[in-house]
């Protein structure tokens, strides 16, 4: 059991260090993107932070617990809800090319494609990767929210 513990605390620790991480050269902070966003796009973006919040705690369970098989669903199923790989109308792709900053593009781009590497991990059974991975995928949310989101995300006004 003290194994475990330990284990776990040092997971919430290498959590805390891609916070850290993720928000060191992050000095500027740029426009909120939801609030430029039509009301129909907004929600679609909120609803994929909330699946991806939930995956994530999912994916953090699954790590302390060694189910490398809910890791590779959960990480797959973040990478697939890209919001700029779905069914969207033309017209609702050029407003999201238009309104979201090419910074935004790219660290939502990056974030998905690593959730992808981690579900490649997880289905080859590369414990190291998954966690390292993970990792990664947190240093990435941290970065967006710090750059995007501060209003929403107020612990990162402070940095």
């Amino acid at each position: 059991m003290r194994r475990v513990r330990t284990w776990h605390r040092d997971i919430w620790g290498h959590a805390l260090a891609a916070l850290a991480v993720g928000l060191a050269g992050h000095g500027a902070v740029a426009e909120p993107v939801g609030p430029k966003l039509p009301p129909e796009l907004r929600r679609l973006l909120q609803q994929e932070m909330v699946a991806i919040r939930a995956a994530s705690h999912d994916i953090l369970d699954a790590l302390i617990e060694g189910d490398s098989r809910i890791v590779a669903e959960r990480a797959q199923a973040i990478h697939d809800s890209f919001i700029m790989q779905r069914s969207l109308s033309e017209a609702d792709k050029r407003v999201l090319e238009e309104t979201l900053p090419a910074s935004f593009v790219a660290l939502d781009r990056r974030f998905h494609e690593t959730a992808a590497e981690v579900a490649a991990a997880a289905r080859a059974g590369e414990r190291g990767a998954q966690h390292a991975g993970f990792r990664r995928l947190l240093e990435t949310c941290s970065s967006c929210h710090a750059a995007f989101a501060g209003a929403r995300f107020p612990g990162f006004e402070a940095e």
